[in-house]
């Protein structure tokens, strides 16, 4: 049996923090139409409704961009801003007005103040994670169990040392990442040709690093990623930030409950 060699070693990557209480103004434009038979209070409230949701929508997006994913390196930290939502505390009126052309159709433009919210333990996809064995030597085979509490889809991602990404599963060799609720996986598979060893990076002078595991999962088929390259796993530089960008813009638009993530770390000692 062929034997494929993977070199994903990592540096523990120090934290990213984030005032994640504080607030911010936005404005947002909404609108609604109605007819000669509704009353013009109610249209105008519709249209106050839809310009609270497009701020709160419009501030998740400062959120997101301000406080996350500037690299790939980030992956191996939390993916909890993509997971973060919004909530209005203040609202001013700036201006409201009907169309002069329809005069059943509303406008209004709002300055609301919009705190983060972010999602409470457990919710989302529950994942088990487990790594075979929590310290390996240099040439020590890894597995990585894992299981998870609803039928979903899985990514399991390495973050090297110099911040590059590898996407381990699924990959040229298996593509259906589909599992079924509380059934133990593994990977690599026993009939998988492929083998993952811990090695270290040739020039790192460190007698001991840090290798880092994580796991996506998400409830319905999502093409969070772009194809594979036949033979090849997808590998992203550390430069590149394209692979963050990617799952932070896809995940934003799922529902907290319908994703959840887990991570593991090991060491690995020359």
């Amino acid at each position: 049996m062929k034997r494929f060699l993977l070199l994903i070693i990592v540096f523990m990557i120090p934290a990213t923090t984030f005032a994640a209480d504080i607030p911010i103004w936005v404005e947002a434009t909404g609108e609604a139409a109605g007819s000669d038979f509704d009353p013009p209070k109610e249209v105008m409230e519709r249209a106050r409704n839809d310009a609270k949701r497009n701020a709160i929508e419009e501030a998740v997006g400062v959120f997101v961009r301000s406080h996350t994913l500037v690299t790939n390196g980030q992956l191996a930290e939390d993916l909890i801003f993509t997971r973060v939502r919004g909530r209005i505390e203040r609202v001013k009126v700036i201006k409201e007005k009907r169309d002069r052309n329809d005069p059943n159709h509303y406008q209004v433009r709002i300055r609301a103040l919009v705190r983060p919210v972010f999602p409470h333990e457990g919710d989302g996809i529950r994942i088990k994670l487990a790594l075979s064995k929590a310290a390996l030597k240099e040439g020590e085979e890894v597995k990585i169990y894992y299981q998870t509490n609803t039928d979903c889809y899985v990514y399991i991602f390495s973050i090297a040392a110099d911040n590059s990404v590898t996407l381990l599963f699924p990959n040229s060799w298996s593509k259906d990442n589909f599992i079924k609720a509380n059934s133990g996986r593994v990977f690599p598979p026993e009939d998988c040709p492929l083998h993952l060893k811990a090695m270290c990076l040739g020039g790192l002078k460190v007698k001991q690093s840090e290798e880092r595991i994580k796991i996506i999962a998400t409830r319905q088929k999502e093409i969070i990623l772009q194809g594979f390259q036949e033979g090849m796993f997808q590998v992203y530089d550390a430069s590149s930030t394209g692979l963050v960008g990617d799952l932070a813009r896809k995940l934003n638009q799922l529902d907290p409950a319908d994703w959840g993530e887990a991570l593991e770390v090991y060491t690995i000692a020359k």
